[in-house]
């Protein structure tokens, strides 16, 4: 009988893996949380999620002695998967914290979303574009499906240097396209978070614990980023404020510990914020 196999989930101290260990264990499997280095030798499969600043989660990494275990574990050819600034700090270094390098796996550096053109951080779902066709079948991602984002830093997608060898789906948020996957060899990672995208996350995490996602070639050709289409969802303000005022209008107003009303010097009026019909059409068609 074949032994079941290990799966790791290497936690450097972030906290809010509670997600992606029940989408894990929906999916039918346990997974083992890292609390030595001698557990990366026990490995079969480690999966690396991450949130907050790229300079702490170096700095934790190497605080708890884990950097080069975990470049020797990739040196192995064993799976890796990368979530978030997982797979941020896969890359040679980030402007979000320019003094400390990443672990260096692929070229390239993690920069912030422009801010002068749309909001940031780009929040909410959003499509991940395979930018090559492969001869061996690949992680399950792309198509039609929508994958949560939520991030200030990433690392461009530009079509140039190596990137034809580990980038395998690109976003396009505004004016910006960014690697939303890389897969290379036996490392396989995402800036958008497969444990909170549905089915359609639940299915990426399914094709790394239960496949073995090995890419054994590079793409002769990927796609340009000026190809990538937007196809970021609409997001919907679920709950607008609204109550009469005095003069029977209904309002949108904002209230300070069930108070509406603003203070006595003001007038004492009911808080106007505007109309809810018309609020609710400014905020769809500015993609709130």
């Amino acid at each position: 009988m074949e032994a079941p196999q290990k799966l790791y989930l290497l936690d450097y101290g972030a906290g809010n893996v509670r997600s992606l260990v029940n989408a894990v264990e929906k999916l039918g499997h346990t997974i083992t949380h890292i609390d030595t280095v001698e557990d990366f030798a026990r490995a079969d499969k480690i999966i690396f999620p991450g949130v907050g600043a790229f300079g702490y989660a170096m700095q934790a990494l190497r605080n708890k002695g884990f950097a080069e275990p975990l470049r020797a574990y990739i040196a192995s050819g064993r799976p890796l998967m990368g979530i978030c600034v997982g797979m941020q700090v896969l890359f040679e270094g980030s402007n979000e914290s320019p003094d400390e390098p990443g672990l260096g796996v692929f070229e390239g550096r993690v920069e912030r979303i422009d801010s002068s053109t749309k909001t940031v951080p780009h929040m909410g779902w959003n499509a991940a574009h395979v930018v090559g066709a492969h001869t061996t079948q690949g992680p399950d991602v792309g198509g039609d499906r929508r994958y949560y984002f939520v991030h200030s830093y990433a690392v461009p997608y530009t079509a140039c240097g190596r990137q034809q060898e580990f980038v395998h789906t690109a976003t396009r948020y505004g004016d910006e396209v960014v690697v939303s996957s890389v897969w290379h060899k036996n490392v396989f990672a995402t800036q958008f978070h497969p444990e909170k995208s549905g089915t359609a996350g639940l299915s990426a995490l399914q094709s790394f614990i239960e496949r073995d996602l090995v890419r054994s070639s590079d793409l002769a050709e990927i796609s340009a980023p000026a190809t990538i289409e937007a196809a970021l969802t609409k997001r919907v303000i679920a709950c607008l404020d609204v109550r009469a005022n005095d003069q029977g209008d209904l309002v949108v107003t904002k209230g300070d510990q069930y108070d509406v009303r603003e203070s006595s010097e003001a007038g004492g009026d009911v808080r106007n914020l505007g109309k809810p019909v018309d609020l609710a059409k400014r905020y769809f068609e500015e993609g709130a």
